[in-house]
């Protein structure tokens, strides 16, 4: 397939700049995979739709303030986007200025912090940050929470809290896995209390997942990669979940990610490090039953996900749908259930 193939108009009104008062209070759009059935529901039902012996697996990313504001020595402005941490004091970024950045430039940042440019990683730079503070102690004190480019506001305090899911654990992400915002304390107490087993993974979720695809033939697209881990408790608690003829319900597609990059021997089996899986129709899904996510931006590797596990026709009719009943869409939008 074409990457044209994923495009489709959408309203500039429909783009969630802010986040609902109330986490749980999104639309959620169900959708049967095998008939392409539509059912206009709350999130709120979600719950409804879960049987007792599923198991929910969950993506516990946590978000790092990873925008940072400087100048280099010449007084010209700079925006420093983290992509990934290294280690205590390097980073790989994207660094944004008027002219590019030669390796050995130094950027003072905010706090009276520096960072030194070393050199170059295809389209990012490799940074070092100065002083004997950690980078995540740098970032807590000054990062900025790395908003999506089609959010057009500046971040604000309250992006700190609802621009992470509730089960935030692992930090390392810079961008959110979003089906998991909508789920606040007294859903997750609800999901307990219904008997409804639940599992994590972690997948740093990159900035990559918002870069549009370059290419029209899609088998040259070159993904970016991304961190994930998948651990022998989640593993088994899948293999028990199938045992008893339970879902495995996978909470956003960065979970779905997590689990087939650890699924491609053929089965699932626990482990860690970087995946540039890039799912498309005519995958094989191999650990995955159903999905949630939100609603994803046209031509991103996002919708073609979606489109490979629920049907291309399905996807792109039901897109026109919610865009016709004014479903609100990306990272602060509502929701799809896709089983």
């Amino acid at each position: 397939m074409n990457k044209s193939d994923f495009n489709y108009n959408l309203p500039t009104n429909l783009i969630a700049q802010n986040p609902l008062e109330n986490r749980s209070a999104s639309r959620l759009l169900c959708m049967n995979k095998q008939s392409g059935e539509l059912v206009d529901r709350q999130f709120t039902d979600f719950i409804d739709l879960v049987q007792a012996n599923d198991l929910l697996v969950f993506n516990n990313t946590k978000v790092i303030p990873a925008r940072l504001f400087g100048h280099k020595q010449s007084g010209g402005k700079v925006e420093v986007l983290i992509e990934r941490l290294l280690d205590e004091h390097n980073a790989i970024a994207h660094v944004k200025a008027s002219k590019a950045a030669k390796a050995g430039t130094v950027i003072t940042l905010a706090g009276g912090y520096h960072c030194e440019v070393l050199g170059r990683e295809q389209d990012l730079y490799r940074l070092h940050f100065h002083g004997e503070q950690p980078l995540l102690s740098i970032l807590a004190q000054i990062g900025h929470i790395p908003l999506p480019p089609y959010i057009t506001r500046a971040d604000n305090e309250a992006d700190f809290s609802r621009y992470q899911t509730v089960f935030a654990q692992q930090e390392g992400a810079v961008a959110a896995p979003t089906a998991g915002l909508h789920f606040d304390e007294a859903t997750m107490a609800k999901i307990q209390a219904k008997g409804i087993s639940q599992a994590f993974v972690t997948l740093h979720v990159g900035s990559g997942t918002f870069q549009p695809v370059r290419v029209e033939n899609l088998a040259e697209h070159i993904m970016h990669k991304e961190y994930f881990a998948v651990s022998q408790k989640t593993v088994k608690a899948i293999q028990e979940t199938r045992a008893k003829g339970g879902r495995v319900i996978a909470i956003g597609t960065t979970a779905v990610r997590a689990l087939e990059s650890a699924s491609q021997n053929g089965e699932l089996a626990a482990g860690f490090g970087d995946t540039d899986l890039f799912i498309t129709p005519g995958y094989q899904f191999k650990s995955v039953d159903a999905m949630l996510t939100n609603f994803h931006l046209p031509e991103s590797t996002l919708l073609m996900l979606v489109s490979a596990f629920a049907g291309y026709e399905n996807i792109m009719q039901a897109y026109q749908y919610a865009i016709a009943q004014k479903y609100r869409f990306f990272s602060y939008g509502d929701a799809m259930f896709l089983a």
